[in-house]
């Protein structure tokens, strides 16, 4: 077939650069046989050489969430090595005494910035700088290159001292990733770091608007006018430090649980990690053997020794976590264990309960004792059970379950392990693999290469044409072939079932009791899919694993050292600083009605007063503020206006319409 395009993309692969082996070469680390760096067995993060670790796509092609991960994992496997001086060599950093501003007039500085071309190549710059200089309240504006730099960061602090500033305002890409950042820098010359504001004329202007300079410039100057109308209003804002606890509860003893509270324990910390079943181990007590062959069943042995050996681990089996309750930093858990109810007090929370495989009736499984999923398969085949080392023909149906929904990610390997295992048992056996879509993803591919030369024939469905197996005349499976366009007939010694993962039972329990959330699949919800992979929005709570979403043992592994890492971040502090931009309660407006209590995602609100007879509440709402994340939602729906979001009054979010509506205003 030969076809004429206007566009041609190639869609190519990852490789290792010259340089990156060079380097490696002069670390003394291991490469494998496609250039990438050899890591160990079942540790994902360590090279050949003990101290030096690995991470993202030097290890193996992978994606953001991964790369991201990784790089936590492998901050927590050096945190384990340098546990016993942690800390000598710090340096508390010490700021000037903050500036009262409460009596001076708004002296705003705005910085915008160029960005490269990402603003300047579409936005007119200077024309917006020009702008900004009339607006009542602003003392200085100027554009730079990159305001992030550190050149740049030193010349808005000599502006604030020079021109007596005490409000700020950069105009660039988005707060989420530089808010922090200049925030930082004019707390380091006296401001209050709330004192800052940032127009994001990046995302919400020249990405959005590439192709019409003139009125993105417009769109950036309205954008500038909203903030400095804001930062009129702005008001400092403090924070207070509470004690915390330094013990971690690790909910759920599989492989990913047993790894975080090792790295946790590892790194100094106490630990309390409990496992529903009487034994530790999860899944992997069902996996004896992965792609390369390496004894799966020895790594747990190991795994569930060192644990069980640490000193600064109590593993609690059968037992469950029934509430909790608390903060970051401060929670209290009640747990059902074996011998009755005990309490727990911890300062964060990891939850890796894992998942579990998906046994419907799909395919007569159940009915027949030749239909069987690649687990059973693979217990049969370790078992040494003549219906594998007898079959002749063996049939493999790939996405069962719940594959409409969502990938499980590891039911090809799975299906590519068993059906090698087959092929080294008896070559002569005849192994069909009927598959929607392959997932050999990474160095998979080698696998599913190795696959097809050793006879291994795949077969591709769709939806429209999935297997059909019936009892009518024996064990049958048939097909519509995609690619022959035609029906083929099987009938298989063994029918095998690639099922899906699903959540752990009492998955919906859990989330209820931590107050965390579950995706439409039930798996439980990281709080950013790139910037925060291990983290929930709730502060001080992680997940890792099989609870988290399907996963390989090595993608399991790395995500439970970076729940550690991140964990560690909050262990590792003498005290914990809350407060800033959380919701207040006047109450004095507030009439008990509840509704902040009812629509807060983060069951934050209390009301501090017993509810009376007929139910009547003689009280108010209450706000912990360390509880609080400051999301708004209460402020937003109070009917009485008797809630607050401090850095978001009202008054300072209606400037900012007051502003965009009506430009004579600001």
């Amino acid at each position: 077939v030969e076809e004429r395009f206007d566009l041609v993309v190639l869609s190519t692969g990852m490789e290792v650069a010259e340089s990156v082996k060079t380097l490696a070469q002069d670390l003394g680390l291991e490469l494998n046989q496609d250039g990438f760096c050899y890591t160990m067995p079942f540790a994902p993060l360590a090279t050949s050489r003990a101290g030096v670790f690995v991470c993202g796509p030097f290890s193996e092609p992978k994606d953001i969430p991964e790369t991201v991960t990784q790089a936590s994992a492998a901050a927590a496997q050096a945190a384990e090595l340098l546990a016993g001086v942690r800390g000598t060599l710090v340096k508390p950093k010490e700021y000037p005494p903050e500036r009262d501003v409460s009596q001076e007039e708004p002296r705003i500085g705005v910085f915008v910035c160029h960005c490269g071309i990402n603003i300047g190549g579409v936005v007119n710059v200077p024309e917006v700088v020009e702008y900004v200089k009339s607006l009542p309240g602003v003392a200085y504006a100027e554009h730079n290159l990159y305001t992030c730099s550190q050149d740049t960061q030193a010349g808005i602090r000599e502006k604030i001292q020079e021109l007596g500033l005490n409000r700020v305002i950069v105009a660039s890409c988005t707060p989420r990733t530089h808010e922090p950042l200049f925030r930082e820098t004019i707390r380091e010359v006296g401001l209050n770091p709330y004192l800052f504001e940032m127009a994001n004329i990046r995302d919400q202007c020249s990405w959005v608007h590439q192709r019409e300079t003139e009125a993105a410039t417009e769109k950036a100057k309205d954008l500038a006018r909203m903030a400095v109308a804001r930062a009129r209003l702005l008001e400092p804002l403090h924070t207070v430090e509470l004690d915390l606890r330094h013990e971690a509860l690790v909910i759920g003893g599989g492989v990913a649980g047993m790894n975080a509270a090792l790295s946790l324990a590892e790194q100094g910390y106490g630990v309390c990690l409990i496992e529903r079943e009487k034994e530790l181990g999860g899944n992997l007590r069902h996996i004896y053997y992965d792609l390369d062959g390496k004894d799966v069943q020895a790594y747990l042995r190991d795994l569930i020794a060192s644990v069980e050996n640490n000193p600064r681990i109590m593993v609690l089996k059968e037992t469950a976590l029934l509430e909790t309750s608390g903060f970051i930093g401060n929670f209290t858990s009640r747990l059902r264990t074996r011998d009755g109810e005990r309490t727990l007090q911890h300062g964060v929370t990891i939850v890796a309960v894992g998942g579990q495989e998906y046994r419907g009736s799909d395919y007569l499984l159940g009915q027949d004792p030749r239909v069987l999923t690649q687990r059973d398969l693979e217990e049969r085949i370790m078992r040494q059970d003549r219906t594998v080392a007898e079959a002749k023909e063996v049939v493999m149906i790939q996405c069962v379950g719940p594959a409409d929904q969502y990938c499980s990610r590891i039911c090809c390997s799975s299906a590519l392990k068993n059906a090698l295992k087959i092929k080294e048992i008896n070559p002569k056996a005849n192994v069909y693999i009927l598959y929607k879509d392959l997932r050999a993803y990474g160095f998979r591919e080698k696998h599913y290469t190795e696959a097809r030369e050793k006879g291994v024939i795949f077969l591709r469905y769709d939806d429209d044409n999935l297997p059909q197996v019936s009892l009518d005349n024996g064990l049958e499976v048939r097909i519509h072939e995609l690619l022959l366009k035609r029906g083929i007939r099987f009938k298989p010694d063994l029918l095998v079932l690639s099922e899906g993962i699903v959540p752990a039972e009492g998955a919906k329990e859990l989330s209820a009791a931590l107050k965390v959330p579950l995706t439409l699949d039930g798996f439980f919800l990281e709080a950013h899919i790139k910037l925060r992979p291990v983290d929930f929005a709730s502060e001080g709570v992680f997940l890792c694993g099989l609870a988290h979403s399907p996963k390989s043992i090595e993608e399991s592994i790395a995500q439970a050292q970076a729940t550690a890492a991140r964990a560690a971040t909050i262990l590792a502090r003498e005290k914990l600083t809350v407060g800033g931009a959380i919701a207040v309660v006047d109450q004095s407006k507030c009439v008990g009605c509840l509704t902040c209590v009812r629509v807060c995602p983060y069951d934050v609100p209390k009301i501090n007063a017993e509810v009376m007879g007929a139910g009547e509440i003689a009280g108010a709402a209450e706000i912990e503020v360390a509880l609080c994340l400051g999301c708004g939602t209460c402020a937003s729906e109070c009917p009485a206006k008797a809630i607050q979001l401090l850095h978001y009054r009202d008054d300072q979010v209606l400037a900012k319409i007051e502003a965009v509506l009506e430009p004579e205003y600001a």
